[in-house]
């Protein structure tokens, strides 16, 4: 997960738009489950996540468990 600025930037393609859409979904129930809402960019199958505690300034353990979640969330795709 590269880092730039205190925040965790991830790059993820899909075969298909709703590989990509169904993925985003799956994330949007989870963070909002955790109130704890990415910064995300979509076109297509493209993926582009920033993870980042404003409130903070930087990464927190709410990113970390959010990034496993991600990850996980992935590699079932």
């Amino acid at each position: 997960m590269p880092q730039s600025s205190g925040s965790a930037r991830l790059h993820l393609f899909f075969m298909f738009f709703k590989l990509a859409f169904g993925f985003m979904t799956r994330v949007a129930l989870q963070a909002e489950k955790m109130n704890h809402h990415p910064e995300w960019f979509n076109v297509y199958s493209k993926v582009q996540i920033t993870l980042i505690s404003h409130d903070c300034g930087g990464l927190t353990k709410r990113d970390v468990k959010l990034a496993q979640f991600i990850d996980k969330a992935a590699a079932s795709v």
